[in-house]
Parts: C-alpha cells; sequence; structure tokens
C-alpha cells in the first residue's frame, strides 16, 4: 500500500544519496585528478557506505523494502543510491513527482567560497550529469541542475548544459558570490534562460552562509547534531539557516531582478518558512522608509506582492504551515518529504495535514498540488499533473 493514496502530491524536496566519489567519473578527465585532491572524502566513509551498500545486495533486507518506505531512512531507503530502484521506491511512495536533488554535492564542497573558479565550475557540470542520469529512469523524478554565480559569464553556459541534459530546474546557493550580489546585471542571461525555459530558480539547503563557529565557543561541552557528528545542524546553527536566502531574495527584488523576469519562478527548498511572513513585512517597510531611492520607485508593485506573485517556499514539518498561509500567501507554500533524509520524518504527511487541520480545501490543495506545478512551469509536463492522469497516459 502506498504512502500516498487517493490524492495527488508533488514532493517538493527529495534526495539522492551518493556514495563517496560517486560523481568522480561525472568530471571531465582534464579535471578529475586535482577535482579529487581538494574534495576527499572525510575517513571512514568509505567503509560506513559499503556496509549500507552491501544491504541492498541482501534479498531479505530487500524484501522488507516496500513495507519500510518512511521508515528505513537515509543509505538504507529503497532507491536512496541506485537509480534502478527509485521508480519503484516513487510507486510506494505515491507522489505524483519528486524534485532529486543531490546529498553530497550541496555545497560544491565549498569550491567556490575557496576561490577554486575552474573546479567550482567543473563541479557543477559533473553534478548535473550525474543527476539527470540519475532521474533518467522515470519521467516522475524531476533531477535539479546545479549553476554557480562565481563566473558570471559562464552561468548561462552551465545552465543551458543542464537543461539539454534534462534538468527540470535549476539550483543557485542562496550566499552571495564571492565579491558581488546575486542581482548583478550581468546575471541577467541566466534568469532570462531560466524563463525562456519556463523553469524555476531554487535555493536549497547548504547553499547557504554558515553560523559563523565562534558561535559555538561558548563554553560549555561540544553538541553534536543529530547524525551524531558536526556536519549538519544543531538547535543553535539552525538559526542561520534562512539568513542567506533572506539577503538574497531582498537584494532580487529590490534591485529589479524579478520585476526584469516576471514569469520567472523561484523556490526556497528545505529553508522552513516561519521566516517568509516577517521577510515579506520587512521589505514593504523598507521600502516604505527609503521610498523615494530610484530603484524603488521602479518596481512594479510592493515587495510582497512581487514575492508572492514569484516565490514558492517549502515549511518543515514542525512548523505551523497555516499560520505561514496566513500571513503570507494560501500560493506561495508546497509539501516536501525531505526522502530519504532522516530529518523530514517518518510521516510528513500527517504533520503538515494536523497543521493545515483547520485550513480550506482550496488550500490544502494549493499546498499538496497547484503551487508545485506553478512553481514547476514547464519543468513539469502536464500529463504528470494528477497521478490519475499519469496512471491512464
Amino acid at each position: 500500500m502506498p504512502y500516498v493514496e487517493g490524492q495527488t502530491i508533488h514532493d517538493a524536496d527529495s534526495h539522492i544519496m551518493e556514495m563517496p566519489e560517486s560523481v568522480h567519473p561525472y568530471v571531465d578527465p582534464k579535471f578529475r585528478a586535482a577535482f579529487i585532491d581538494k574534495t576527499r572524502s572525510k575517513d571512514g566513509l568509505l567503509e560506513r557506505f559499503a556496509k549500507a551498500a552491501a544491504l541492498h545486495e541482501d534479498p531479505e533486507f530487500m524484501a522488507g523494502a516496500a513495507a519500510n518506505i518512511m521508515l528505513r531512512k537515509n543509505h538504507e531507503a529503497l532507491g536512496a543510491f541506485r537509480s534502478s530502484d527509485r521508480g519503484a521506491a516513487l510507486d510506494q511512495l505515491g507522489f505524483a513527482s519528486q524534485l532529486v536533488f543531490t546529498t553530497a554535492c550541496l555545497s560544491n564542497f565549498g569550491l567556490e567560497q575557496r576561490g577554486e573558479v575552474e573546479l567550482a565550475l567543473e563541479g557543477a557540470r559533473a553534478h548535473n550529469r550525474m543527476m539527470t542520469e540519475f532521474c533518467s529512469v522515470d519521467r516522475r523524478l524531476l533531477a535539479t541542475g546545479y549553476v554557480p554565480l562565481i563566473d558570471r559569464q559562464r552561468a548561462p553556459e552551465i545552465a543551458r548544459e543542464a537543461l539539454a541534459l534534462g534538468a527540470k530546474a535549476l539550483m543557485v546557493p542562496s550566499r552571495h558570490p564571492p565579491g558581488f550580489s546575486p542581482s548583478h546585471r550581468e546575471l541577467d542571461p541566466l534568469w532570462a534562460l531560466a524563463q525562456e525555459a519556463g523553469v524555476p530558480i531554487l535555493f536549497h539547503v547548504g547553499g547557504e552562509e554558515k553560523m559563523h563557529r565562534d558561535y559555538l565557543e561558548n563554553g560549555l561541552p561540544f553538541v553534536k547534531d543529530f547524525h551524531g557528528g558536526d556536519e549538519n545542524f544543531t538547535s543553535l546553527t539552525f538559526m542561520a539557516i534562512p539568513l542567506s536566502v533572506w539577503q538574497t531574495l531582498s537584494a532580487l527584488v529590490i534591485d529589479g531582478v524579478f520585476d526584469r523576469f516576471p514569469r520567472l519562478k523561484f523556490g526556497a527548498i528545505e529553508l522552513g518558512a516561519s521566516w517568509l511572513p516577517s521577510l515579506m513585512k520587512f521589505l514593504d517597510s523598507g521600502c516604505a522608509a527609503f521610498g523615494k531611492e530610484e530603484r524603488l520607485l521602479k518596481l512594479s508593485g510592493t515587495p510582497s506582492e512581487i514575492l508572492r506573485r514569484q516565490l514558492r517556499v517549502t515549511p518543515y514539518p514542525h512548523e505551523d504551515v497555516a499560520w505561514i498561509m496566513a500571513n503570507s500567501g494560501e500560493e506561495m507554500v508546497l509539501f516536501s518529504s525531505d526522502f530519504p533524509h532522516v530529518e523530514g520524518g517518518r510521516n510528513p504527511l500527517k504533520r503538515f495535514n494536523d497543521s493545515l487541520a483547520g485550513a480550506s480545501e482550496a488550500a490544502k490543495r494549493a499546498f499538496y498540488r497547484d503551487n508545485f506545478i506553478d512553481l514547476m512551469g514547464a519543468g513539469l509536463a502536464p500529463e504528470l499533473h494528477d497521478v490519475q492522469v499519469r496512471a491512464a497516459a
């Protein structure tokens, strides 16, 4: 029995769980040695992931995959790293489609921040080859391509290549590129390309500026994350997640990018959403205070109206979705499972349903279906809009 039945739900956030070095074969041979040298896996990862991979060769373990579709997490989940299993996983999940993101490459290995421009660009291209090949097994799997903004002239070239490979959305970092704003006019060809193709620009957790480590030096014992290490988030470092996208969205609105490309949709994925009403209100307030600035006089509406027109976000399961909707807009929020990450929980559908208990049927339909279709545009084939239509095709 699928996790979702009798309802069309699109999943705006899922992942593959690459094995260490999975991306290496996709790197241009001219850059491969240097890329491997700069992105070496941490000690112990190969052995740990080899054990997880061995489970998927065990018939007894695989016999329980369907029954445990929402219980097994990370590398133990069905279709986590074997593309041949991902369609079966989606059948068991019951989602009409899934946006699929990387796990290991979300920060592009820090290459951009370290000034490794060529390797950053080649890493992105390798990521895009890997993601589109993985998702090619099932058209319900919507591959995301990554576009570094560090080279303004080559960003459109990388985006064009990703779309030609089969990417259905383009991910960019939510932090600013080194040395300039994401609203720089020389990036306009990138936004124009995405608008013309009818695909969204996405921000995803992992592409943000992390909380400065000085905040962790508090004279108390070090706090590990829920994976048992320091690679992810704790209650404190979690607080910095929306800061970069807050600033980037503000720059894109105030500097006119949204208005120059009014048909281009943006999505903030796995970045939470409780910050959204505050951003909209704060932007409106700030623009009212500095209303005589020439760039503000040219805006097509208030910043909140512009964001409502073009931005969509995914709340976490623990957030109050009804409150976010009421204070931002029913058209702005999307369902996501985070499959197969442990952070998504074992029953996100129940948590979201509980949060939306008092919402209208139209609001629920918008959350689970309509807003995703609006975000994806040409990236989602019309025959995939509804589960019933897909099954009959």
